[in-house]
């Protein structure tokens, strides 16, 4: 079960190789980099892991790897779709794999809360008993979902046990929402992390995101935990400019990919098209603010 977790549940990527297949080998190396550096959990086949671009045989093959390679490391696998028979199918296969639990953004198309309610009433029929991460992304989905009404849909659906918050402004919305009572959910953020200091003291219960150094994500974290909230505010100051060089959407991706490529932990930095592909000047720029955190880092120790 989900309710209880915290910590760094890492927004994991989707490695191709230099012919835009994909790349199972790194998905090896990846599970490695992340759990070495500090992730409690992996969440697979989200936005920026480029699961839109994956046919339903790809994105089985990319989450049971993920999954038999993370061993005891729960995997939570994002399944949203607007195909509820192919939602469905893939909730069933990755549960059967191993999966954790599932993650679900509300249908493009819905405008008002009775729509939302209908559509979630027939995801849970069609999927049962699944330990859910409730996606609040209306950038992604252009879906919003107010407080009350995402406190409505965990009262009526035991399987939410998780909300990936990521609407902008969060930090209020993080506060009502700890604030409402109800059945306590882990609350999760994404937006690249590039709140995470600000959330923390919100109350969430870690981050859901990607960056190509995740153990900044992993030691603002603890560093929060164990009270130290100017040395985790310092830690993650370090690491900024670079994690706002990656908050550029599917470019920032491959800004990502790129990074997390020299570092080791895949093979390529590819992105399937239709993506965008880094120039001479974005590589230029990658080299400066990968430099710029390695002397900071180097000055802080």
């Amino acid at each position: 079960m989900l309710e209880a977790i915290e910590g760094v549940f890492i927004v994991a990527q989707t490695p191709f190789d230099d012919r835009q297949d994909i790349d199972l080998p790194s998905v090896d190396t990846l599970v490695d980099f992340y759990a070495r550096h500090g992730a409690n959990g992996l969440t697979v086949l989200g936005v920026s892991g480029e699961a839109g671009k994956l046919t339903g045989e790809e994105a089985l093959a990319v989450a049971g790897r993920y999954i038999a390679r993370a061993g005891t490391m729960p995997v939570i696998v994002g399944v949203s779709s607007t195909n509820l028979a192919h939602l469905s199918r893939l909730t069933n296969a990755v549960m059967d794999a191993g999966a954790a639990g599932v993650m679900i953004a509300p249908a493009p198309g819905i405008r008002t809360d009775e729509d939302l309610f209908r559509y979630f009433e027939t995801v849970f029929a069609a999927i049962g008993d699944v330990p859910v991460v409730l996606q609040d992304f209306p950038f992604a989905t252009n879906v919003g979902m107010s407080v009350p009404a995402i406190l409505e849909l965990v009262k009526r659906h035991p399987q939410i046990q998780v909300l990936k918050e990521e609407d902008l402004p969060s930090l209020n919305k993080i506060t009502r929402l700890r604030q409402a009572g109800g059945r306590r959910i882990a609350i999760l953020t994404g937006n690249n992390a590039m709140y995470l200091p600000l959330e923390l003291e919100r109350g969430i219960d870690g981050p859901m995101a990607g960056f190509s150094y995740p153990e900044m994500l992993s030691g603002v974290f603890r560093l929060h935990r164990a009270g130290d909230i100017q040395a985790a505010n310092d830690l993650f100051d370090r690491y900024l400019p670079l994690l706002r060089y990656e908050a550029m959407g599917f470019w920032g991706v491959a800004a990502r990919k790129e990074a997390m490529r020299r570092r080791g932990a895949l093979a390529h930095a590819t992105m399937r098209q239709p993506g965008p592909a880094l120039t001479a000047d974005d590589h230029l720029e990658i080299d400066r603010l990968i430099a710029r955190v390695e002397t900071r880092l180097a000055e802080a120790a």
